[in-house]
């Protein structure tokens, strides 16, 4: 009698679970992902080189910076961004054949919150 009652019970567990088990399998089928052209690679990192650079104060508040200045060896870089100080605000320049212009107004630069010079630059 007991096995008439655990096989009363086992039969309906098993349905499910291959149920289950077909319809987990027909929704993996389903899914398709599109080609792409993902992959990796290495290639030499050579960096820029920055020379000539100036700090421009502003003309009313000589505490407040209002752009930096610098040439960018080689000049091809299509974007250029610089850092005053650790942890600060980012600054978008401009790149006029290796001429790099920082507008470091929004938000204001200062002259005793300028403590490093980061730049990034990309092609």
């Amino acid at each position: 009698m007991l096995r008439r009652k655990r096989l009363r019970i086992a039969i309906p567990l098993v349905i499910a679970a291959a149920v289950l088990a077909f319809a987990s399998y027909a929704f993996t089928a389903a899914n398709t992902v599109p080609p792409s052209s993902a992959g990796s690679g290495s290639g030499a990192i050579t960096g820029y080189t920055i020379s000539n650079i100036a700090y421009n104060l502003n003309a009313s508040t000589p505490t407040s910076l209002d752009s930096v200045t610098f040439t960018l060896t080689p000049a091809a870089a299509s974007q250029v961004k610089v850092q005053l100080a650790s942890g600060g605000s980012w600054y978008t320049c401009s790149n006029s054949s290796g001429n790099v212009t920082c507008n470091t107004t929004s938000p204001q630069a200062t002259v005793a919150g300028a403590t490093t010079l980061t730049v990034v630059s990309t092609d």
